[in-house]
């Protein structure tokens, strides 16, 4: 992080302000109720944050990264502001940089989606790419060192960032929009790791609320966490052999928590992206790649239940949508290049979600 003289209050008063003002005009995310014939006990519910104004569960993080630095004076009104990413996050934050007038540099792999990128310079963001995805952490201190502005270091602050104990945070607003289901305090809930922020502030909740509620983190099959998870002595791995953007790291993350999770389920590639096909059909709109990762997991624990003879609830989150994906999961040829065969993972959820 940089280091700084006292920032004007006045500034800083201001700069919180228009974060706030720009909260108080969004709505919550909705929760979409999904029926799954083959699991008529069990209900699964899909948070739906692709419905953010920049389109992604990153949203929340970017904003609660940005007030955090604010809030301990890293950041003044001359600060370029710069992050390592897969590319939503920085998407996010480069929305809330140029609201307030700040320059947002991301340093992301150049092999994440071209729409991600995009995307990140219609928000007004500088794109620096890096062909080694272990590169960017390094890469992004040192345009920080460089250009005299600071590090969001997403990866280190997002489960600190975030108030874990409520203030609207997606465990709080999801537990308060199940309360009049059938099930309202859910048997699981599902997500992916990034960072590991989201179930970091879910795992947390959970406790805090002192809910029955367990946790299931969807992660792929060449990520490190759920090889860490299973040995803490596992930190690194040459790559993550993944083409599921935004989750799954070859570097197990400051961020990541793993004492908060109570199951890790691994998913391949071509099962991610089966569903991700499947849930696209079924909702009438297409879901990014993590979605896909988290509903084979959220089907499998359907599968446990039913089997063990119970009912409940679970609820995974809806990550982004698939429009930034159109030329890599949702293109044949893409996928076919990759040797990612979907098709048979495809039949065998359809026939099994029936």
């Amino acid at each position: 992080m940089s280091s700084m003289t006292q920032l004007p209050r006045e500034w800083l008063i201001e700069a919180v302000r228009r974060i706030e003002a720009d909260f108080n005009r969004s709505s919550d995310t909705h929760l979409i109720h999904h029926e799954v014939a083959a699991f008529p006990g069990v209900h699964l519910y899909f948070k739906d944050e692709s419905s953010h104004p920049t389109g992604s569960l990153k949203h929340r993080l970017a904003r609660s990264l940005i007030l955090y630095a604010l809030c301990n004076e890293w950041v003044g009104p001359q600060t370029t502001l710069i992050e390592s990413s897969s590319g939503s996050t920085a998407v996010s934050e480069a929305y809330f940089a140029r609201l307030l007038g700040l320059r947002f540099i991301a340093v992301v792999p150049k092999s994440v989606a071209q729409a991600k990128i995009d995307a990140i310079r219609f928000q007004g963001g500088e794109v620096h790419g890096v062909d080694d995805p272990n590169a960017v952490y390094a890469e992004a201190q040192r345009l920080a060192d460089e250009t005299g502005g600071h590090y969001l270091d997403q990866f280190t602050y997002a489960e600190r960032a975030t108030d874990w104990r409520g203030n609207n945070n997606i465990a709080e607003s999801l537990f308060s929009q199940m309360t009049a289901e059938p099930y309202p305090v859910p048997t699981w809930l599902v997500t992916g790791a990034g960072t590991g922020g989201t179930s970091a502030t879910l795992g947390r909740y959970i406790r805090y609320r002192r809910l029955p509620t367990r946790l299931c983190v969807a992660d792929p099959e060449g990520s490190v966490f759920h090889r860490h998870y299973h040995d803490r002595s596992v930190q690194l791995i040459d790559r993550c052999g993944s083409c599921i953007e935004g989750i799954g790291r070859p570097r197990v993350e400051p961020s990541f928590i793993p004492s908060l999770i109570d199951h890790m389920e691994v998913v391949t590639d071509a099962q991610s992206i089966a569903a991700v096909r499947l849930l696209s059909e079924r909702l009438g709109r297409r879901v990014g790649g993590s979605t896909g990762t988290n509903l084979w997991a959220c089907v499998r624990l359907m599968q446990e239940m039913a089997q063990k003879g119970e009912t409940g609830s679970i609820v995974t989150i809806l990550c982004d949508g698939g429009e930034r994906y159109a030329d890599t999961y949702y293109n044949d040829g893409w996928l076919s290049a990759r040797a990612i065969d979907w098709r048979s993972p495809y039949a065998d959820l359809k026939s099994l979600m029936g």
